[in-house]
């Protein structure tokens, strides 16, 4: 019997934990150590969480119980990995990218839309860094196609909505390119300017985005789409740093760590807390906007403790870095449980209404 998405979510959110607390003992925190996490760090938060969840939001629309086997194989790698069984853990996140690689071809041959090609070469961007990672063994050489995965599906996920704006036609047409100025960053050898190149297609697609993504109308509307536009485009600005970082800071101490986070942390996750109050309901099959107003002040310290994070890294100052980076992580735990809180309030109110009515 083919799993539901319900049954495959809780491996999403094993894997979420158990990368937050590999990424605790990165920092020097170790009052919570689970075992490998450390070491399998980002596969767990790029794969076995991000993938995992992008590829149970995409197998939802397709006709068929079967293609929910592509997220529960992003999701299982989180206990082989934990287990001990790392090359399993790989195989098994290669497997989902390349379940999502067709999930997301058949889409793009379906609907016929420019952005779904998009969605379809992200996919393929995270099935090439799995593949390196098993070829290699080497972790840093894979995280610039883990970024291209992530980069284009909330691109190809934001034009979706875009296509709804009177934005020029030369403007699409721009960000298509910056994309793929992105891809040649990637192909040109790091220390050989493709520092700059991915450095400055990222800054280029940030402020595309600032500029004509619908989030700057949202943002001046009430309620959720305030939430939502306010998040989106603290994200774009989360972006534009990753691509500062990139073009200037390739020789400090912690650079790979502002490299990856100011994009995970800062871009991604600020896209995760701006779509969770529609996406989740949806994962779940809850008929409610996940929105309250008290969403806003775990956003907003989520926010800040990443913002001093990345400030003490760039100050060099290690301890403190770690202390933001420790609370961030539970940050993170507390968004997810207060959002899991305002589902089952609403389900219990909604039966509650029930009941009375009959």
């Amino acid at each position: 019997m083919p799993p539901k998405s319900s049954l495959i979510f809780p491996f999403v959110i094993i894997s979420l934990i158990s990368g937050i607390a590999g990424g605790w003992v990165r920092l020097g925190w170790t009052e919570i150590v689970i075992s490998e996490t450390a070491a399998t760090h980002g596969l767990l938060m790029t794969g076995g969480f991000l993938g995992s969840l992008i590829a149970l939001e995409r197998s939802i629309v397709m006709k068929g119980k079967g293609w929910f086997l592509v997220p529960l194989l992003g999701g299982l790698s989180a206990p082989l990995f934990i287990s001990g069984f790392y090359q399993s853990g790989l195989y098994f996140l290669m497997l989902a990218s390349a379940g999502l690689v067709l999930i997301l071809y058949i889409q793009a041959l379906k609907y016929k839309l420019p952005e779904q090609w998009l969605l379809l070469v992200g996919s393929i961007c995270w099935l090439i860094g799995n593949i390196l990672v098993i070829k290699t063994g080497f972790i840093p050489m894979a995280s610039p196609w883990w970024i291209a995965f992530i980069l284009w599906t909330i691109v190809g996920e934001r034009l979706e909505l875009t296509k709804f704006l009177p934005n020029p036609n030369w403007s699409r047409y721009l960000l298509y390119g910056l994309l793929g100025l992105f891809i040649i960053g990637i192909l040109t050898p790091f220390h050989s300017n493709g520092n700059w190149v991915m450095g400055i297609a990222a800054i280029l697609i940030g402020l595309w985005l600032l500029k004509f993504d619908m989030a700057r109308i949202s943002m001046k509307k009430t309620s959720h789409h305030r939430y939502i536009g306010v998040g989106l485009m603290t994200g774009y600005v989360w972006l534009v740093s990753f691509g500062l970082i990139l073009c200037f800071l390739k020789f400090h101490p912690f650079f790979y760590d502002l490299f990856l986070h100011t994009f995970f942390l800062g871009f991604a996750f600020s896209m995760i807390w701006a779509h969770a109050p529609i996406i989740l309901p949806m994962v779940l099959k809850v008929r409610h906007t996940l929105y309250h107003p008290v969403l806003w002040i775990g956003w907003l310290l989520f926010q800040l403790t990443l913002l001093g994070r990345m400030l003490f890294a760039l100050a060099n100052e290690v301890d403190s870095r770690k202390w933001f980076g420790v609370v961030n992580g539970w940050l993170i735990i507390a968004m997810f449980v207060l959002m899991a809180t305002l589902m089952i309030l609403h389900i219990r109110k909604s039966k509650k209404a029930v009941f009375i009515l009959k």
